[in-house]
């Protein structure tokens, strides 16, 4: 067990410090999330927390309604600085993440601590697991799925040594908020015919 979560750990350090800078490029705001924009050398435009709204539009003085959500950060920049142009000479516009929007999972299955988690950063398989407490030693590690909220009847498969053992971050998959991710057995239960169901069940009774 102390093996496995040390493995686990290890794995999240890596992807951190792989992705980190490639993340802040191409991570897409989203509804929840703060933002602090900052108009330099204009200060009758301070800095300021804008928080993305449930239509995924933010409001920004003299440019009016933006949406926001969907868009990288310099995506936003972009627009931003476009839509000061018309009354700003030269307007450089700067904008950093201050809160992510937090998106809820539930971690089922053979995990230390089952249950819901409301994860932020980069709401990810290995970020899920981590709040899980990690696998627990019955767990197939090459037995993992994934239900997405909008497609309880498609489980996507995952084989977990992937990452583990190879390498390989193209399964360390994004989550979405509703999604379960849940880790198989050591047995000949059928995850399709025995396990779905209940999960899809009690998922739609919690959203009844």
């Amino acid at each position: 067990m102390k093996r496995a979560i040390i493995m686990l750990v290890l794995a999240i350090f890596i992807v951190n410090i792989a992705v980190n800078v490639v993340w802040a490029e191409e991570y897409r705001l989203d509804s929840g999330d703060v933002l602090t924009i900052e108009v330099w050398g204009y200060e009758k435009l301070p800095m300021r927390e804008v928080m993305i709204r449930p239509d995924g539009r933010l409001s920004f003085p003299m440019v009016g309604e933006v949406q926001a959500a969907g868009l990288s950060t310099r995506q936003l920049t972009d627009v931003l600085t476009k839509g000061l142009s018309n009354y700003v000479e030269g307007p450089k516009v700067s904008i950093n993440i201050a809160k992510l929007h937090t998106t809820r999972v539930y971690v089922l299955g053979e995990v230390v601590k089952p249950g819901m988690y409301e994860l932020e950063k980069q709401h990810n398989l290995l970020d899920a697991l981590s709040a899980a407490g990690s696998y627990t030693q019955h767990a197939a590690k090459t037995k993992v799925y994934i239900i997405r909220k909008d497609q309880t009847d498609t489980p996507l498969k995952v084989n977990l040594m992937n990452i583990l053992k190879k390498g390989d971050m193209t399964h360390n998959y994004a989550l979405g908020d509703g999604d379960v991710v849940y880790l198989h057995g050591n047995s000949k239960i059928s995850f399709a015919d025995d396990i779905l169901p209940i999960i899809t069940g009690g998922y739609y009774m919690r959203h009844m």
